[in-house]
């Protein structure tokens, strides 16, 4: 089994930055991708952002491309969501998900581990 844990998450003015973490602890033996979701309410969990177990191949949505960045040190288990330039849209629960493959997805189905989930609320 896995556990991930997430940090970061709070309030924050438009056009801030917030910095999320998520830790995996348990069985992180095997190859792994990471994936950051956000969940707005009454939506869907949508994929912002992923990276394979390298961390050379990264993936972003269109909604936070050239503001978000998404890295991973595996020496720590860890993955961050670095937000810059940050908008009202933005707003949400922010979900870090683990996938036991060398690649990443963008279908939350794809994902068996979950964090659980840090809000993220930006005020104009």
């Amino acid at each position: 089994q896995v556990q991930l844990v997430e940090s970061g998450g709070g309030l924050v003015q438009a056009g801030g930055s917030l910095r999320l973490s998520c830790a995996a602890s348990g069985r992180t033996e095997s190859d792994y991708a990471w994936g950051w979701f956000r969940q707005a309410p009454g939506k869907e969990r949508d994929s912002l952002a992923r990276i394979s177990r390298s961390g050379a191949i990264t993936h972003y949505s269109d909604s936070v491309k050239g503001r978000f960045t998404i890295s991973r040190d595996n020496a720590k288990n860890t993955v961050y969501l670095q937000m810059n330039s940050l908008k009202s849209e933005d707003t949400g629960v922010y979900y870090c998900a683990l996938r036991t493959s060398m690649w990443s997805s963008a279908d939350p189905r794809d994902y068996e581990y979950w964090g659980q989930g840090t809000q993220v609320t930006v005020s104009s």
